[in-house]
């Protein structure tokens, strides 16, 4: 099983990334959508079963009720939509308001929020999912612009309260006298779909480099804190050109995971010029034969509940392909992937990777996530195999995600590798000292999920403090310094 290694300095890749996009350079899309066919504003996966918490969100009834008007707001329907006279004179954002309450959340369920605006001046909005009580904490909390032209607004999250006190708000103060327009007010959730809902938790592979280990050197002192702290964890199984009958490979991954109940997280990793020919090089010798390998893979994950990771690194180092040629190859592959996953396996959530939050500018990040084809599937993926906080991750998730919907009208979840990051990021990235375990897979904690995806004591590659063990061979003495965080 093979990891992957990141090979370009950061800082260079960030400069350049960005220069290559002003040169407007065709595999970054530049705002056009990818793909085969018009491209679908949300996948399939999210349609299911939507239950709408919001009540008379469209206003056609003709009265406001239950929507409710803070100080500072007069609200009436006129010609089918909420009306909203602000007056002058606040100064905080909450000042002036209109919400509506009493609707239940669900911890660590994903919901999305959708509405039409528009104003009469240039003015900014806060739109929140919060706590009704004080200390209304946000568990959405997103900055809008409007003007005078009615916009449609689309925010996925996943909740991170679990109240039958929450509330959705508009908030508008601070930007003096105006008239504010609202309409088709959603707040849906998918209740009874997607696969966390179908499970009972994360699956722990009994079959992991750790597991295996700690099974055969069991009169080793320290196989009980690497079964203990590592292998008893929930974590994910890497698939690449290693995996065999990757049919086969994956649907017993997933039916084993099934048959306890569990949800199943996997890693594709098989995409052509896999790292740059780094440490974990290698992949499908050709475009053909990494079409047939996804197309199997997904035919191996069925209807079964999963988790898919989709290529890491291969946006992130689209700048070490050669030519403009290659990136839109490349860009075509994980197209057809998301896709593949899109129309063929309906119980899985699928995130492109998205390298980390010290590497490529969001807005040019979120640029090549579009022309990847990001939005066939459920979000993207960031900080795997690195050592980057999960606070800066998430900040920075939430900015691609701002560019998504700034640029293409859409936002997009994402998930973050939490299994080295517990001491942070010391600017190295292969087998760097002093590193720790992080928080265990675990819906929300500011992200969709927060997941274990590199296999804790796996090698970075022939480096660090390994400089003898190869990439994606376990090493216990690195296991035991992230136990230890030495």
């Amino acid at each position: 099983m093979q990891p992957r290694a990141q090979s370009i300095p950061a800082v260079l890749q960030t400069s350049v990334s960005v220069a290559m996009c002003l040169v407007a350079s065709s595999w970054l899309g530049c705002g056009a959508p990818g793909g085969s066919g018009a491209p679908r504003d949300e996948p399939e996966t999210s349609r299911a079963a939507l239950t709408e918490w919001v009540v008379n969100g469209t206003f056609s009834t003709g009265v406001t009720a239950p929507w409710w008007s803070g100080a500072n707001t007069q609200s009436l329907v006129e010609g089918g939509r909420l009306r909203v006279n602000v007056a002058g004179g606040t100064v905080n954002r909450w000042d002036a308001l209109v919400g509506q309450s009493a609707i239940p959340l669900v911890g660590g369920r994903p919901y999305t929020l959708a509405f039409t605006a528009s104003a009469s001046a240039n003015v900014p909005m806060r739109a929140t999912v919060q706590l009704e009580p004080s200390p209304y904490t946000a568990t959405l909390d997103q900055a809008v612009t409007l003007d005078g032209t009615a916009r449609r607004f689309t925010f996925s999250f996943t909740s991170s309260l679990d109240t039958a006190l929450g509330q959705v708000t508009f908030q508008f103060g601070g930007s003096g006298a105006f008239t504010l327009y609202l309409d088709d007010i959603s707040l849906t959730s998918e209740t009874g779909s997607g696969p966390v809902s179908m499970t009972s938790g994360f699956y722990v592979d009994p079959n992991s480099n750790p597991a295996v280990w700690a099974r055969n050197n069991s009169g080793d002192s320290r196989a009980a804190r690497i079964q203990s702290n590592i292998a008893s964890k929930p974590g994910a199984r890497w698939f690449g050109n290693w995996s065999g009958d990757i049919t086969a490979a994956v649907s017993g991954f997933v039916n084993a995971a099934d048959a306890v109940d569990k949800l199943p997280v996997l890693v594709a990793y098989n995409i052509p010029g896999r790292d740059c020919g780094s440490h974990s090089s290698g992949g499908a010798g050709s475009p053909e034969a990494y079409r047939a390998w996804i197309s199997s893979f997904v035919t191996g994950l069925g209807s079964k509940p999963a988790i898919v990771i989709l290529e890491p690194d291969a946006v992130a180092q689209l700048d070490c392909l050669p030519n403009d040629t290659e990136r839109q190859t490349r860009l075509g592959l994980l197209r057809y992937a998301t896709e593949q996953l899109r129309d063929r396996a309906p119980n899985t959530w699928a995130y492109l990777d998205g390298g980390n939050a010290t590497w490529i500018a969001a807005d040019t990040l979120a640029q090549r996530l579009e022309s990847g084809g990001v939005r066939n599937i459920r979000g993207f993926a960031l900080n795997v195999s690195n050592y980057i906080p999960t606070a800066q991750s998430n900040t920075y998730g939430a900015a691609v995600s701002a560019a998504l919907n700034t640029r293409y009208g859409y936002t997009r979840p994402w998930v973050v590798d939490t299994s080295r990051n517990g001491n942070g990021s010391n600017g190295e990235w292969c087998n760097p000292a002093g590193r720790k375990l992080g928080a265990t897979s675990q819906v929300g904690g500011g992200a969709d999920l927060l997941l274990w995806l590199k296999v804790p004591g796996d090698s970075d590659g022939p480096c660090g403090i390994a400089p003898t063990v190869p990439a994606g061979t376990f090493s216990p003495d690195i296991a035991v310094r992230l136990i230890d965080g030495t």
